[in-house]
């Protein structure tokens, strides 16, 4: 089959990846894609938001599968245009997406139907938000309801930096339209744990655990990033855990989209806090997470496009989805500088080295072909991922292989998955 990915960064590397070892696959296109994604996928120069150029080259190429990675165009619709298309996609409808395009909808959906996560209230009047936190517990949380690529969060440890905060979101629009609507949460303290999940509506998988670094420097300081870096499985993540969770958590949540005539088929990506109260949700996303996907695509012991075929036609029931007994980290190389301001176009060393290795990954986030040699093109450059037989062997790995790779500026944090040793 001729398969179309949408998207270029890391989480599609992987994907691209991931479908490449298909035997149903025959010829592979990723719009817009990257420099890495081009060893699988004959990249296309169409973006991701540019609905009707993507349904006019599925048509033209006869795509068999769409498999839509980002989230923007999930939000935007672009499954329902494919299918309108006659083209098979892989992804929530816009009806579904706003599971992740709405922290608002998601907050309210989990309230009625009884599933565990913070206390909050929602706010489109900047006037109102600040009257609120006057009487609020501190720390607490800011959300801009909108997608904002994983930055529109804010925590405030006082009324003065809350206050600063509603500015920040609401009236200086610093994360957009995101902002328009925001939800004031309760601080919720305890580990974080990713869950992916396949979807078909009515059957809900999940894959093996991860977790995310979001914070820019060591010791989760700095500014929050799209991800730093990722380790799977997460040993927090218990058997009661994963049995709490999938009482009251996974199917919940599908169910309770069916029940609002949102059907959901594709990926949900589970945030959760595991407080002193039990497992919460922090927020969901409609789509693999990035750089969790780097970490737990390269685990699955099943044939991705199989699974995704099956969520597409709802018998994902039928799917023993397996993963690899072993662990995953992925160490993020990024633009010094990032996520702030950071410069473009160096050359990139070492990448050549991964061939020669086994269980080594290299995931590009942010690069592009210039020259007929692989340039920085972004704040997150790489995704250097490695396994192991466990998570400190896999971590060992994963910094070893960073040294591999060499760029003017290249940044990194040091301490990816340092909790495991706390385990």
């Amino acid at each position: 089959m001729k398969v179309l990915i949408v998207g270029s960064g890391g989480r599609e590397h992987a994907i691209a990846a991931s479908a490449a070892k298909s035997s149903k696959v025959e010829k592979m296109y990723c719009a817009p894609g990257n420099a890495g994604i081009e060893e699988f996928a004959e990249c296309v120069p169409i973006g991701a938001m540019e609905f009707e150029k993507l349904v006019a080259f599925a048509k033209e190429k006869s795509i068999d599968l769409c498999i839509v990675g980002m989230d923007d165009p999930l939000v935007g619709g672009l499954v329902d245009e494919m299918e309108a298309a006659g083209i098979r996609t892989f992804g929530p409808r816009k009806n579904a997406a706003i599971l992740e395009g709405s922290k608002a909808f998601s907050k309210d959906l989990m309230k009625k139907y009884h599933i565990p996560t913070a206390a909050y209230e929602n706010f489109t009047d900047p006037d109102a938000a600040i009257a609120y936190l006057e009487t609020a517990k501190f720390p607490i949380v800011l959300k801009a309801d909108g997608l904002a690529l994983g930055k529109g969060v804010l925590i405030c440890q006082n009324f003065e930096e809350a206050k600063e905060g509603v500015r920040t979101i609401m009236l200086d629009k610093k994360f957009g339209t995101a902002g328009n609507e925001m939800v004031i949460e309760e601080f919720m303290t305890g580990r974080e744990v990713s869950v992916l999940s396949f979807v078909d509506g009515k059957t809900i998988k999940t894959m093996t655990s991860a977790q995310d670094h979001k914070r820019a420097g060591d010791g989760d300081t700095g500014l929050n990033t799209g991800g730093m870096g990722t380790f799977s499985p997460s040993p927090f993540y218990t058997k009661e855990v994963e049995a709490f969770c999938n009482e009251h958590i996974y199917q919940a949540t599908v169910d309770a989209m069916a029940a609002e005539g949102r059907e959901f088929k594709g990926v949900i990506f589970f945030g959760l806090m595991l407080t002193e109260e039990g497992p919460k949700v922090l927020e969901y996303n409609a789509r693999f997470g990035d750089p969790e996907a780097q970490v737990v695509l390269p685990r699955m012991k099943n044939d991705l496009i199989e699974v995704v075929e099956a969520c597409i036609d709802g018998t994902l029931n039928q799917v023993d989805l397996q993963f690899e007994d072993n662990a995953a980290v992925c160490v993020v190389l990024a633009s010094e500088g990032y996520p702030v301001s950071y410069e473009k176009g160096f050359p990139i060393q070492g990448l050549e080295e991964f061939n020669k290795h086994e269980g080594y990954y290299c995931f590009h986030a942010g690069t592009k072909l210039q020259d007929g040699q692989i340039v920085t093109n972004g704040g997150r450059v790489l995704g250097v991922t490695a396994k192991g037989k466990d998570l400190k062997e896999a971590r060992a790995n994963a910094y070893a292989a960073t040294e591999w790779v060499q760029f003017e500026n290249k940044y990194m944090r040091h301490d990816i998955g340092k909790a495991i040793d706390e385990a």
